[in-house]
């Protein structure tokens, strides 16, 4: 008996095979098999038979049934599944454990239509045990899972569709989707609240004190006459303070007070001490991975996924995919051993510790993501076998799921307070507290957001001279310290996942997708690990809440995962449920009415639309120095500053500008800078004006005006080392005699130093040199050009470039994988097989996994076909087939001609005798 197994890419399949030996054959379906399909795809006579089917690719009138299509590049892959089925006594499905991989399990059914026995084959892990265990106990393929990731992919298409409409038509947003919208609004709302920020300074003072036996220690004034100090956390946005139950020092205060307290006494006035005890984290789940890959690996969430999942397919840690915090009896068995082994007795709790899930809507009852096997292996067991930044993740996987099993951290918290009386009066309290770590369990093996347990621990080791009440101390040092509040800090990668996934926005699956896409679609953008807004997203968040308010309302979206769990549990029904959101029912408007009716109100061809549009897209940015008002206007080429309604003052906001960071007076300052062209001087050679002027590509200097003359003034683009705002007429001219004759070479060819497209370079005939940098240009002699010519070239189509990067081993070849930059881009290949990157594809994060699948989707395809001729070869052919048959034509009636002449002069021959 012969099984196929069909499991979701190359790697994946790889390793099973390896554990089921003979009797099986694994093949992956490389992801997805098919996908709903763009309505632009669907031929014509199907687009017209139906206004929704042509909106959403969504047969609405028949229980919202969605029309897929097989993606192009599956298709010879699909027919080499169905070759592998038809010598199959079975198939197993065995897609992932989750939602997706039960809809791929669904989909690849239907698509294959197989005749043989077929049954669902689930794993969490990808060992030999686990697989067994997998191939023993199939089940059938879960419906309602399959219904409620179907409602999802429709509910997705419905929305994202009908709102992308809106936004592209009404703010030139380039799209809209269901969870992407709100995460773009959690963003921007984050920005509004930096924008709103004033900054409020206060004062304090540190001193360090020195007790009887000679020991020095720090403390901070916290009371003065039994007012407590302020900090940040009593100041509001506005900068004001939000209670009067506070004392707020300013400088001079704060300065005057520590004059005052040079000669006071200071004795100790209370010793409080408690016990300190900290549990450790619980195993990972997806989201907390990729807040801590984040935190302590510095890696996006999708970055932070895609390693995940090669750690999973090679076998190395369990699903990725989960909100469970919950450790399989075999998984606290090996945690254990390994506590054993590694740590001290006193590390290890008389039983397990057992984590209850806290996430909202919490989906499958899968295990915690956590190291593979019945053993785990140490990070250091499996660091040569892994990529650079896998093992990084792997010990981090390890390391959380050996702490969740340790012993509390214990120890002792001691506060001191000190009082003394000011001789100006004032009676003040200073405070200063410090842990004594006795028991340090989990923190010897992990600390969460931190990197270093051994230098975390002490750190928190903290520990104070033993005093007593009443007991003085001398003040060796009083220093007053000022502080100014700080803005609400931007959201990252890691905390606006963090914030979806405690609201139950959203799911582990697609948290990664979604930090991509707000950045791809020009939304957000990285300043550093923080996620900036641009003013894109505030019009389309504006437009969003204004007219569409509950769709992106965060209960609301959370309430449709709510209903997407009844769907998943069966306790609903999926049409019945799409019906009532796009069509609406007595107590509320569906999607479609509401679309309909916005766009209406919205119409630009309607004095009322248009002014709400306009609306839209003005932000108040504050006024210019007469007075007038300044606005942030959004335009066909991006945002630009505007004063009061006229469109003749305005300057364009650079990309790269925070909007927290347009303040009033930047926007002046763009105001006021010059605009136009610069004149930096007279040409001393034709006498005509230099100008500096702003290209496409960049600035440039010309010679002369384009005005009123029919040459073409010479221009030439300075450097990448010059300023234009400090550009010169001698900085100009230098620019503007490129090229520069450097001299000849022995064999009599001139050579020449000039700037071109690609950097600096000299050239000699046909042959040409990169130079190192533009200074060289104007100083390079002869003899270091000919230096220069000696050596090889090192660029160019006759030089090979070196990889990249190495991908470890191609499954299939066997074969080393490397991704190269080519004449068309980056690729990757095995030597046998070249596989363009993908759009979406980053060569510096692409995994192993991936460039697998680029391989297996590239062999799929078969070798390429024998190109045809272009039009203009094709035409040419045609001409000249055309031409040839004109001219035997031609041939033939002349031969013809010339015959029947010769015919009718024989005959006037003969009759004339």
């Amino acid at each position: 008996m012969s099984s196929l197994v069909i499991v979701e890419s190359p790697a994946k399949a790889a390793t099973i095979q390896k554990y089921l030996g003979n009797g099986f054959v694994v093949e992956s379906s490389i992801g997805h098999i098919r996908d709903l399909a763009v309505p632009s795809q669907l031929e014509k006579d199907l687009r017209k038979s139906d206004e929704y089917i042509n909106a959403y690719a969504v047969d609405v009138s028949n229980d919202f049934a969605p029309i897929y299509l097989v993606s192009p590049d599956r298709k010879s892959h699909i027919t080499t599944l169905k070759k592998l089925l038809k010598g199959a006594d079975e198939l197993l499905l065995a897609t992932d454990e989750d939602r997706e991989g039960e809809s791929i399990a669904w989909h690849l059914l239907e698509v294959l239509k197989p005749k043989v026995p077929v049954r669902r084959m689930v794993f969490h892990e990808i060992t030999p045990k686990a697989i067994q265990a997998a191939v023993d106990t199939p089940r059938d393929i879960d419906q309602h899972l399959v219904d409620a990731q179907e409602a999802r992919r429709i509910l997705d298409r419905l929305y994202g569709f009908a709102m992308s409409t809106v936004v592209r038509q009404r703010s030139r947003g380039p799209s809209a989707g269901r969870v992407q919208s709100v995460a773009t609004r959690v963003v921007v709302e984050r920005e509004r609240e930096r924008i709103a920020f004033r900054k409020a300074f206060y004062w304090d003072l540190q001193g360090v004190f020195k007790t009887e036996a000679g020991k020095d220690f720090e403390a901070n004034l916290v009371r003065v006459d039994g007012k407590r100090i302020a900090s940040g956390r009593d100041f509001g946005q506005n900068g004001i303070l939000s209670s009067d139950q506070v004392h707020a020092l300013d400088e001079s205060a704060a300065k005057a007070l520590a004059e005052a307290l040079k000669s006071s006494q200071f004795e100790v006035g209370a010793v409080e001490s408690k016990p300190y005890r900290r549990k450790p984290a619980a195993p990972f789940m997806t989201s907390t991975l990729q807040q801590e890959a984040g935190r302590k690996l510095g890696f996006g969430a999708s970055r932070a996924m895609s390693a995940a999942q090669g750690l999973y397919e090679k076998g190395y840690i369990t699903y990725m995919r989960t909100d469970s915090t919950t450790l399989s009896q075999t998984a606290l068995d090996a945690a254990r051993r390994q506590i054993k082994e590694l740590y001290e007795p006193e590390d290890l709790p008389d039983k397990p510790r057992m984590y209850a899930r806290k996430v909202k809507n919490a989906q499958e009852a899968h295990e915690a993501i956590r190291p593979a096997g019945d053993e785990f292996r140490t990070p250091a067991q499996v660091a040569r076998e892994l990529a650079p930044h896998e093992a990084r993740l792997y010990e981090l996987i390890w390391k959380r799921t050996i702490a969740s099993q340790m012993e509390d951290a214990q120890g002792q918290t001691v506060t001191l307070r000190l009082k003394a009386k000011a001789a100006s009066g004032e009676e003040v309290e200073f405070s200063v507290s410090g842990t004594t770590i006795t028991k340090p369990g989990f923190l010897k093996a992990y600390v969460e957001g931190s990197d270093d347990p051994a230098a975390e621990l002490d750190a928190r080791d903290k520990h104070l001279p033993p005093l007593e009440e009443g007991q003085k101390v001398a003040s060796k040092s009083l220093t007053p310290n000022g502080h100014e509040t700080q803005p609400p800090s931007r959201y990252t990668e890691a905390s606006l996942v963090k914030w979806l996934e405690e609201r139950g926005i959203g799911r582990p699956s697609t948290y990664a997708a979604i930090m991509s896409v707000i950045q791809d679609r020009g939304y957000v953008w990285r300043k550093g690990t923080a996620l900036v807004p641009t003013w894109k997203a505030f019009q389309v968040v504006r437009l969003l809440e204004d007219h569409f308010g509950h769709l992106v309302d965060y209960d609301f979206t959370a309430r449709m995962e709510d209903d997407l769990d009844a769907i998943a549990n069966g306790d609903a029904e999926r049409g019945r449920w799409l019906a009532k959101f796009f069509f609406g029912d007595e107590k509320s408007e569906g999607l479609e009415k509401l679309v309909v009716r916005k766009m209406a109100d919205l119409s630009p061809g309607t004095e009322t639309g248009l002014e709400e549009i306009r609306r839209l897209e003005a932000f108040d940015i504050g006024k210019d120095a007469e007075g007038r008002a300044i606005t942030l206007r959004m335009g066909k080429h991006g945002p630009y500053l505007s004063v009061d309604a006229e469109e003749k003052i305005t300057a364009s906001v650079p990309d790269n500008t925070p909007p927290d960071e347009l303040t009033e007076e930047a926007a002046r300052e763009m105001l006021e800078a010059p605009k136009g062209d610069r004149e930096l001087g007279l040409d001393p050679e034709s006498g005509e004006t230099v100008y500096l002027k702003a290209g496409r590509y960049g600035a440039y200097v010309q010679v002369g005006s384009t005005k009123d003359r029919k040459d073409k003034p010479k221009t030439a683009s300075i450097l990448k080392s010059m300023d234009p705002e400090t550009m010169t007429l001698d900085d100009a001219l230098k620019v503007l005699s490129l090229p520069r004759i450097v001299g000849t070479s022995p064999e009599g060819e001139e050579i020449q130093a000039l700037n071109g497209r690609y950097g600096p370079y000299i050239v000699k005939g046909k042959d040409n040199r990169s130079l190192e940098r533009e200074e060289q240009i104007f100083s390079v002699t002869v003899a270091e050009a000919m230096a220069l010519f000696a050596q090889p070239k090192q660029r160019g189509r006759a030089a090979a470039k070196p990889p990249l990067r190495e991908l470890g081993n191609d499954p299939v070849s066997e074969k080393p994988i490397v991704l190269k930059e080519g004449r068309f881009g980056l690729y990757v290949t095995d030597g046998e097989t070249n596989a363009s990157l993908r759009t979406g594809d980053d060569g510096d994060t692409l995994t192993p996994e991936r460039a697998q699948e680029l391989l297996q989707m590239r062999r799929d395809k078969g070798p390429g076909k024998k190109k045809r001729a272009t039009k203009k070869k094709a035409a040419k052919k045609t001409t000249k087939k055309a031409a040839k048959k004109t001219t035997k034509k031609a041939a033939k009636k002349k031969s013809t001609k010339k015959a029947a002449k010769k015919k009718s002069t024989k005959k006037a021959a003969k009759s004339s005798e």
